[in-house]
């Protein structure tokens, strides 16, 4: 086949077969949209283009920067876009965590701009959020930006309801699957395809997937993030479902191993997540069934990802004193203290107040008189034993206290008696009224 452009290739992506030896469901035929097939490598290359293009031609007349919240895939596709059609292209995000995708960036020509947030994700509901604010200025008129709006612009949706959705009908001749298992980030994917697909069967059942609270998978929001996201609605699901990031890794390695998919983490989610679900009802199921899940994006970028938490996969010694060995039992015995406990605490023991929260969140506001040790170094710090005293009173703050859970659970199995988790973190703290400094 010959195209004009690269832009031409996006979209008519393959669904292929899972074999029935790998799931081993037995009434079930499961299907992978492959989606990481697409040029710049992700399913999010269609709602970037169709995004941008509206707006296109004015940008470039006018010479204006594209600009979009994000720190994945979606900034990959719009950072080509923008270099293909002779515009700069600005990522604004408050987390880049991924290494692997922030070079790709940079060596692509983006500029990223990383601001303090309150999570991981926009809450354009919270007036304070660094992020909201940046979010207005770049939506007025004039601002020298074409703003694509991943989380609010209908065409994200779009793109998958005239793209996405339609070829999955039309490769499984015209009847649809009557399960479609969707990983959750912008939403954009799982609200399209899944629209399309009820109002061609009414029956089809949709499952949602995030990541379990405090875990991140590339791609997914947890539980508490994707209700901020602008896209998201809940009636659009039959069941939402959490994945753990060891689950992720886990269903990737069998679609990269036993399927040839070289799908990421993401693509492992929705792979064991849909797994996980369809052996509920396999056995009860008396006709047979079809099942169709996204894999997302390509495995080569998350390399850190998988080295972080699972080197035996690259034939590196197991990690020391890690959060990801902690069990769920020990996670839930840490101790915290809410708001008015943690004040008093400090009044009377003077414990060491460790914010782990990036530095531009912190210097946005923090607790007076903590130290910031974002949460990266601080579980660099860890590997090489107790970064305090055994006896030194330490109270922990992290966004919304998920984090600083686990590391309290972490510093207590090595041993310290004194440390404590700040219940709801920082978010709490201000809910509760209590002062913050801002630098």
């Amino acid at each position: 086949m010959r195209y004009e452009s690269i832009l031409d290739t996006i979209g008519d992506t393959p669904l292929v077969r899972i074999p029935a030896e790998v799931h081993g469901l037995r009434n079930i035929d499961l299907y992978a949209k492959l989606e990481m097939l697409n040029p710049f490598g992700s399913v999010k290359d269609r709602p970037a283009w169709n995004m941008a293009r509206a707006g296109l031609a004015d940008a470039v007349e006018r010479g204006d920067s594209i600009v979009e919240l994000s720190s994945g895939n979606t900034a990959k596709a719009l950072a080509v876009i923008a270099a293909m059609h002779g515009l700069p292209f600005k990522s604004v995000t408050n987390r880049m965590k991924v290494p692997e995708i922030k070079d790709l960036l940079l060596l692509l020509g983006a500029q990223i701009e990383e601001l303090p947030g309150q999570t991981e994700c926009l809450d354009p509901t919270d007036t304070e959020d660094p992020l909201t604010r940046m979010y207005r200025m770049l939506s007025e008129e004039g601002s020298g930006y074409l703003h694509t709006d991943q989380y609010f612009n209908p065409r994200n949706l779009e793109a998958h309801r005239g793209g996405t959705a339609p070829e999955i009908i039309k490769d499984l001749d015209g009847r649809g699957p009557d399960i479609f298992i969707a990983c959750v980030g912008t939403a954009g994917s799982s609200t399209g395809v899944a629209g399309v697909l009820r109002e061609h069967n009414p029956d089809v059942s949709v499952v949602g997937l995030v990541a379990t609270k405090s875990d991140f998978i590339p791609g997914i929001r947890n539980i508490d993030e994707v209700n901020e996201v602008g896209l998201f609605d809940p009636a659009n699901y039959d069941t939402i479902e959490a994945v753990t990031a060891q689950e992720a890794i886990d269903g990737m390695l069998t679609l990269n191993r036993r399927c040839g998919m070289l799908g990421g983490p993401t693509g492992g989610a929705a792979y064991y997540g849909a797994v996980r679900h369809l052996k509920t009802i396999d056995e009860r199921l008396t006709e047979r069934r079809t099942a169709v899940f996204i894999v997302c994006d390509r495995v080569e970028s998350y390399m850190s990802y998988v080295r972080e938490r699972r080197p035996e996969l690259l034939r590196q010694p197991p990690r020391a004193n890690s959060v990801d060995a902690l069990t769920d039992t020990e996670i839930a015995a840490a101790a915290s203290v809410d708001v008015a406990e943690a004040r008093a605490w400090i009044d009377t023991a003077a414990p060491l107040v460790v914010d782990l929260r990036g530095p531009f969140a912190y210097s946005a506001s923090h607790i007076g008189g903590s130290i910031n040790v974002v949460d990266e170094l601080f579980d660099e710090l860890v590997r090489g034993g107790l970064p305090f005293g055994p006896g030194k009173p330490v109270l922990l703050v992290c966004p919304v206290g998920e984090k600083s859970a686990r590391y309290t659970a972490l510093l207590a199995k090595m041993g310290h008696r004194e440390v404590r988790s700040l219940r709801g973190g920082v978010v709490a703290w201000r809910d509760a009224g209590a002062p913050l400094v801002r630098e």
